[in-house]
């Protein structure tokens, strides 16, 4: 395969899963995929936001997340996201360590 076409396949892979969490699967809690996966739809954004900076695109991690959910953080929030209980949020703490906090 050639390195544009894998490219162009990565992309729509990336396009594909942003997708499924965004409009398929939007009960699917942010602290659910931490927790399980260790990334969530915050980590793809940063991803999106980083690769954005590499190539000399400024973007803050705002404007990263609006592109990537399709509107605010405040309105995602306020439409999807539920209460997470006391013992995800401990385990949140955890896994958000392990994946995001010590990868730096």
């Amino acid at each position: 395969m050639d390195p544009q076409t894998e490219i162009e396949l990565q992309a729509a892979a990336f396009r594909r899963l942003q997708q499924h969490l965004m409009q398929d699967r939007t009960d699917v809690q942010n602290i659910d995929m931490m927790n399980l996966a260790g990334f969530c739809r915050n980590c793809l954004s940063r991803w999106y936001q980083e690769a954005a900076n590499e190539k000399g695109i400024e973007m803050d991690k705002n404007e990263a997340r609006e592109i990537f959910y399709g509107m605010s953080m405040d309105e995602w929030k306020s439409t999807f996201q539920t209460e997470a209980s006391p013992e995800k949020q401990a385990t949140f703490e955890t896994a958000f360590k392990e994946n995001v906090l010590d990868k730096k």
